[in-house]
């Protein structure tokens, strides 16, 4: 088996005793943004498995809408981050 040469861990250990690997992260051609995959980069950035510029490159996303993904897991959880609690979560 051939591992590629990756900066930084291959797995981190959350808090509630689960391990994030590599893998466990979204593929790099991802379209369709369920919240189990934002979550999965949110999760991946704030343990160190992913640098923020890293992800930010490897997704194509801004820095605002990642930021967004953190505010909303931050206020609501990670529900807040399905399309159709949009306008349950999102402040007028």
């Amino acid at each position: 088996m051939f591992l590629k040469k990756v900066e930084g861990p291959r797995a981190v250990t959350l808090p509630d005793g689960t391990v994030l690997t590599r893998a466990d992260l979204p593929p790099e051609q991802t379209r369709r943004w369920v919240a189990s995959r934002k979550a999965a980069v949110v999760r991946g950035v704030a343990y160190g498995l992913i640098p923020l510029k890293e992800a930010l490159e490897k997704y194509g996303l801004s820095e605002e809408e990642f930021e967004s993904w953190v505010e909303a897991i931050e206020k609501h959880g990670e529900s807040a981050l399905k399309s159709t609690a949009l306008q349950k979560y999102r402040q007028l």
